[in-house]
Formats: structure tokens, sequence, C-alpha cells
């Protein structure tokens, strides 16, 4: 099993360590509820070093970006970042991921730990462009500091005026000491907040000054447990549960960042199928009666038939309801349209509603 650079820093602070997309990784510290609570009214930090990083530089480089993704990259700008999916040839995804614009000839993707040899042969796969490409996942670390209070627990460690940064912008700063630290305003709870990129070997200088600089605003460590329930109550997808291989970015709710205003791997049939209409839909919903959504658990009408499955489905600490998300057929998509999940052998009522859920 890998490690990520703070993986010992975990274990000494007392998290449950599990296996997870290859590597050794803090599930939770003090419970799901708590710390869920925490990032939701505080701040909160999570070790997220496992995600791939790949650097692309060369003259073409937003030629090769425009073929693997599906949004329109021309739009960015030096210190902008892109929400955006590699499709593959059938339909399906290869991959979501993150498009950082260093400047004008380099670029940084992020991409799912699971997926960092598989999303790395397929960009090379169309890499006819002469395009540079650098994985540094490996010595790459991840930190996600999330919640209302994230600006004033970090602005004491940097120059750079946080609580103005807009959403889906970065800057490269001096961070804690050290130089060449990339900043974010992004992140996969909902709670505001900021991702910061640095070498491994600065590992445990930024941790231990993020928690001392975070301490009057009651700062802890996060694990992936709290991770999974926050992205949840926002319906952000997860890929390998929400989107996956056979899986379209239309099906996913994804139009927004499919731009057919360019040519890219699959478009064409994208672009068919989106005049077409799509025949199933992921949508969002919540239990009427009592019962917990789980992966894979069949979704039913009325009289029993099976119209689709539960991709996420949750007890959501801040609403203190169980919801979900999942693929049903068009008839059922429909905010309001009351539908079962089949919970051992029963059917338990949900109704479609649109996500976040959390607002």
């Amino acid at each position: 099993m890998k490690t990520t650079a703070l993986t010992d820093t975990h274990i000494k602070t007392g998290a449950k360590m599990v296996p997870f997309a290859g590597y050794n990784m803090p599930v939770t510290y003090a419970g799901i509820n708590a710390e869920h609570d925490t990032v939701r009214k505080a701040v909160g930090v999570f070790d997220v070093s496992h995600m791939g990083e790949f650097i692309l530089k060369g003259e073409k480089v937003l030629d090769l970006i425009q073929k693997v993704t599906t949004n329109d990259a021309s739009k960015l700008y030096d210190g902008k970042v892109q929400y955006s999916c590699l499709p593959n040839e059938n339909g399906g995804i290869v991959d979501d991921l993150l498009v950082y614009r260093l400047n004008e000839k380099t670029y940084m993707l992020v991409v799912n730990a699971s997926n960092i040899e598989k999303d790395w042969d397929w960009i090379s796969k169309y890499n006819d462009f002469g395009v540079e490409m650098k994985n540094i996942s490996d010595r790459t670390s991840l930190l996600a500091v999330q919640g209302p209070k994230a600006a004033e627990a970090l602005q004491s460690l940097t120059d750079v005026d946080l609580a103005s940064m807009e959403y889906y912008t970065f800057k490269r700063s001096i961070f804690a000491g050290i130089n060449n630290v990339i900043i974010s305003a992004t992140g996969y709870t909902g709670a505001g907040g900021f991702e910061i990129y640095f070498d491994n070997d600065h590992a445990e200088t930024i941790w231990n000054a993020i928690f001392k600089a975070g301490e009057p605003f009651g700062i802890k460590p996060i694990g992936l447990a709290a991770r999974d329930t926050l992205r949840l109550e926002m319906g952000f997808c997860l890929y390998g549960n929400d989107i996956d291989d056979t899986t379209s970015p239309l099906e996913a709710g994804l139009g927004w960042v499919t731009k057919f205003s360019k040519d890219f791997v699959n478009s064409e049939a994208l672009k068919q199928q989106k005049e077409a209409g799509i025949s199933k839909k992921l949508v969002g919903f919540e239990m009427i009666e009592r019962g917990i959504p789980r992966h894979n658990y069949e979704i039913v009408d009325a009289e029993g038939n099976v119209i689709g499955k539960v991709t996420s489905g949750t007890q959501s600490p801040s609403l203190q309801k169980a919801v979900g998300l999942g693929y049903v057929s068009n008839t059922f998509a429909k905010e309001g349209t009351e539908i079962y999940i089949k919970i051992r052998d029963q059917k338990i009522k949900a109704k479609v509603v649109k996500p976040p859920f959390y607002k």
C-alpha cells in the first residue's frame, strides 16, 4: 500500500486508517458526524495527497487539453481553474478532473487517485502535439482546508488576501514560509475553503503551521468518511460511484462542462446523444420513509419494477435525513416524483429532489 508524506502523522494523531485507491488513508479521527460538523461550521483539514497531478507543457498544450477534455479550456486565464472530464470513445467517462492554467504554455491537471495510471495512458495516447508531460503525483502533497473559517484560519500564513479570492482561482505564493505553494480556492465539500499543493518535503512543516494558525478557529483533522458525506450533501459526483466508464457526462448532469463549440474525443456521438435525448438520468433523492440507501441498491416504481439504481447514499449529518444519488429512467427523473429504494427486499419510499441537498 502506498503512503502519503503525512501517513505517520495521521497514525500518531489516532486516525483510523483504511486502504483507499491503493493508499493507506485516514478514514476518521473523532467520528464522522463530529468531523462533518466541524467542516460545515468551522474549519477542517483533509490530507488528499493521494490525488494525481500532471504537468503539461508546450506550444500546443491547449490543443491537447481541448482534445481530451469536454469543457472549453480556451476560456481559462493564468490563475484560473476549471472542472472538466475526460470522455472515452464509447460515451462514458475516463475520469473527472480539474484543469489549472499556470501560464499560456503550462497547465496542471488534477485527477482521481484510483485513475492516475489510466488517465496518464489515456492523455498520452492523444498526445500528437509534442506536449511535454510530467507526472508529479508521487512528489506532490495536497491538503484541503475546508469550512467557513478557512480563510481566517490560514490568513496569517500568507500575504495572499484569501478572503478576496474568487471561487475556482488560484495563486502561487509563499505559504507558511515555503516558496512556490499553490493556494487554490476550490474544494469538494460545499463549505468553502482552499486546496494547498506543495512538495512532499514540506508536508510536516505546512501541516503543523496550519494547525497552529487554525487553533483559535477550532481547526481539526478530517477523514475521508466525512469528505464523502460532505460531497454527497452537495450532490457532487464521485468517480467509480456516480460516474464511470459506462456513464455519459450528459446522463450524469455534466452537460454544463460538455462544450460542443470544439471537437474532443467522441464529441460527435455525445452531440447526437444530446440531440436525441437521454434515456436515463442521474437524480438526487431524499428518503420519505425510514431507511438508508446504499451504492447499487435497486430503485423501483410503485409496482416494484426496476427503474434504476443507487450510486451514492448516506444519512446526511447536516439534514438528519437519508439522501442519495442514482440513475433512473427519464420518466421518473422529474423533481417531486415518488420512487422506491429496495432495502432488504422492502420498498422504501423516497422522492426525487434537486441537489444540493444541503443549501
